[in-house]
């Protein structure tokens, strides 16, 4: 148990470290998460293995949170070939770094309307790997675990409490998209 409180304490220690600027830089937060992550590989997966072996789906565990600066810390199981529907976050600036597995994210500029969105590339992250989003209305993205086999986990620094998100569909040929707003759900909550 001491273990699991060292590395999650770490890693939440650095996510609130540097959000406390109001415009974090987020470069630097995922270099130094994801040379913790590396630096410490067995112990990360060792502290958070039973997530991994839950076989519960899609899980979002909250890590830490604080109100000022506004600021959530999470963690996610992705089960093997899950991918998310393209989604924004609400305005947040965020960074994700995975943790175990490997994870594809899907970046998407959308319009004012959001009635289109436009594919701007994809980004693979392997363990300690990171990926990062500024605060604006325009950003939406599609992750996926790119195992067939595995679960993956990434972990989550947002500034704020994602709890609503819109997320978005396409019925058709047309090229059009419908925004559908969503709620995060917590599964539960892990111990610094």
């Amino acid at each position: 148990m001491g273990k699991r409180s060292s590395i999650i304490k770490t890693l939440r220690d650095i996510a609130f470290d540097y959000s406390d600027a109001p415009v974090p830089d987020l470069a630097a937060m995922g270099r130094e998460l994801g040379s913790a992550l590396h630096a410490r590989h067995d112990e990360v997966t060792q502290a958070l293995g039973a997530l991994r072996e839950r076989r519960r789906g899609f899980e979002r565990w909250m890590l830490a949170e604080r109100g000022k600066p506004a600021a959530s810390v999470l963690v996610m199981a992705w089960p093997p070939g899950y991918a998310t529907p393209v989604h924004d976050h609400g305005g947040l600036w965020g960074l994700e770094a995975t943790i175990a597995g490997a994870l594809e994210v899907e970046s998407f500029l959308k319009d004012g309307t959001a009635e289109t969105l436009r594919s701007v590339g994809r980004t693979w992250l392997g363990p300690g790997d990171a990926t990062w989003f500024e605060g604006v209305d325009d950003h939406a993205h599609r992750c996926r675990n790119l195992s067939r086999h595995d679960t993956a986990l990434t972990l989550h620094v947002y500034g704020g409490d994602l709890a609503q998100y819109l997320a978005y569909e396409q019925p058709g040929p047309s090229g059009h998209w419908i925004a559908r707003p969503r709620q995060s759900l917590i599964a539960g909550r892990l111990t610094a």
